[in-house]
């Protein structure tokens, strides 16, 4: 018997928002061979969401180079689409431009341990 996975699980394995996905997928247990052909043979409507969004957290804080603690620092708590990341980065507010160096800084500290290790 093939191990299933829940909807939230699998959204967050294929990088997608949950509730922005169709109610079969958001309703339903997925196997491995499920997930897997989702993966290989994406549906519109998996290449729209990972095209356009929205976006979890995690991606969302990938996309605008901070970590998830940082957006929620700023206040961000929504899931945002590609065009909202955009505008964001096109014109940084002070509190991405903060969070942005305060990434990279903490990313040059952990790669500098590892060194050290």
């Amino acid at each position: 018997m093939s191990q299933t996975l829940k909807p939230a699980t699998a959204a967050a394995k294929l990088g997608i928002y949950l509730p922005a996905a169709p109610e079969e997928f958001r309703t339903a247990s997925l196997t491995r061979d499920e997930l897997d052909e989702l993966r290989d043979n994406p549906p519109a409507w998996l290449i729209e969401l990972r095209r356009n969004g929205p976006f979890p957290r995690d991606v969302v804080a990938q996309k605008l180079g901070v970590s998830r603690s940082g957006l929620a620092r700023a206040g961000v708590t929504e899931a945002l689409t590609a065009d909202e990341i955009g505008e964001l980065l096109a014109d940084p507010p002070d509190w991405l431009v903060r969070e942005r160096e305060t990434h990279q800084k903490v990313l040059k500290e952990e790669a500098r341990l590892r060194q050290e290790r």
